[in-house]
C-alpha cells in the first residue's frame, strides 16, 4: 500500500520545500493544499480517515506547514480535535521550518555543553523559532533570557511558554541596542532573529569570556552574530564552539526527513515540538 502524505498549507502556494523533503523522505503521494484554515480541516481530515481501514490508515499521514507558525498550531489543534476512536492518521507540524529548525539548534548545544543550570539567552526570541528554542533550552534545565525589541511581547512569550512548562526558568528582556549586555553572562547564545538583524557586531563574541555555546540561525547578510560564518559548524573561537545557520541545517534536513517517515510508523504519532526535539537529540548523539 502506497504512503500518502496530504500537506496542508496556510500560505496559498504550498511550499516546495517541504514538498521536495517529503518525497525524500519516502512518501509515494503527496497531495498539497494551499490557503488551509481551520474551516477547511473537517473535510479534508474525513477524506483521509475514512478511505483506508484502522489497520491501513498508518499509510496516510498529514504534514501542517506555511509561514505561520501560530495558522499551523491552530491547524494542529483542529486536525487533531477531529480524529475520533481508531479512525486517525499521523501528523507533523513544522510551519516555516520552527519545530525542526529549533529542535535542531538546541540538540547541537545540548551536544556541546550541558544545558542543565545553565545562563542561556535567546536573541529574537518571540519569533517562531526563538520561542521554540527558548522553550526546549527551558525544558532541559537552563535558566533562559527572551529577548525582544519589545518587553511586553518578550514577556507574552515567556507566558506562553509557561503554560506549557510551569517550572521554566524563563526571564523576559526587551533590548534594542545593547545586546552585548543583555548576553554579559551567558553561557549559551542562539540568535534567531529576522533576516537582516546583526545582534553582537564583530569581535562581540570576545568580549563574553563565560560564553561557551554561540549559534546564528540567519543565512541572510547581516548575519544575527557577525563573528560566524552561515557554515560554521561545531568551529571553535576561543572558548566558544560557533554554528552558524548552514552548519545547524545539515541536522535540521535530517531531523525533518526522520519526522516525516516516523509518520508512516503507526496511525497515531503526532510530531510536535517536543517529538521532534527528541529526534533531534537521538539523531545529534548518534554523530561521532
Amino acid at each position: 500500500m502506497q504512503k500518502i502524505l496530504i500537506q496542508l498549507d496556510t500560505d496559498s502556494n504550498p511550499s516546495v520545500f517541504d514538498r521536495v523533503v517529503a518525497i525524500d523522505a519516502g512518501a509515494d503521494q503527496l497531495f498539497s493544499y494551499g490557503s488551509i484554515a481551520p474551516d477547511h480541516v473537517t473535510e479534508l481530515v474525513h477524506g483521509a480517515i475514512f478511505t483506508r481501514g484502522p489497520a491501513d490508515l498508518k499509510n496516510t499521514a498529514i504534514f501542517i506547514g506555511g509561514s505561520s507558525a501560530a495558522a499551523g498550531e491552530a491547524l494542529l489543534k483542529k486536525v487533531t480535535g477531529t480524529f475520533f476512536g481508531p479512525l486517525r492518521v499521523s501528523v507533523m507540524m513544522d510551519s516555516n521550518g520552527c519545530n525542526t529548525t529549533a529542535a535542531a539548534a538546541v540538540a547541537l548545544a545540548r551536544r556541546h555543553h550541558s544545558l542543565q543550570g545553565v545562563q542561556a539567552t535567546v536573541l529574537g526570541g518571540t519569533g517562531p523559532v526563538g520561542l521554540r528554542a527558548a522553550e526546549l533550552l527551558a525544558c532541559e534545565g537552563a535558566i533562559v533570557q527572551l529577548v525582544s525589541r519589545s518587553k511586553e511581547r518578550a514577556e507574552a512569550a515567556c507566558s506562553e511558554i509557561r503554560q506549557r512548562l510551569p517550572d521554566a526558568q524563563l526571564h523576559s528582556v526587551g533590548a534594542s541596542a545593547d545586546f552585548n549586555s543583555v548576553c554579559a553572562e551567558s553561557e549559551v547564545v542562539i540568535a534567531a532573529g529576522a533576516a537582516g538583524i546583526c545582534f553582537l557586531p564583530e569581535a562581540a563574541l570576545a568580549a563574553l569570556p563565560g560564553l561557551r555555546v554561540a549559534i546564528d540561525l540567519n543565512a541572510v547578510p547581516p548575519v544575527g552574530l557577525a563573528d560566524i560564518g552561515v557554515s560554521d559548524k561545531a568551529q571553535i573561537r576561543g572558548e566558544t564552539t560557533c554554528f552558524g545557520a548552514l552548519g545547524v541545517g545539515g541536522l535540521k534536513m535530517k531531523v525533518h526527513r526522520r519526522a516525516v517517515a516516523e509518520l508512516f510508523a503507526a496511525n497515531d504519532v503526532i510530531m510536535d515540538t517536543m517529538a521532534i526535539y527528541q529526534l533531534a537529540r537521538e539523531i545529534a548523539d548518534a554523530v561521532s
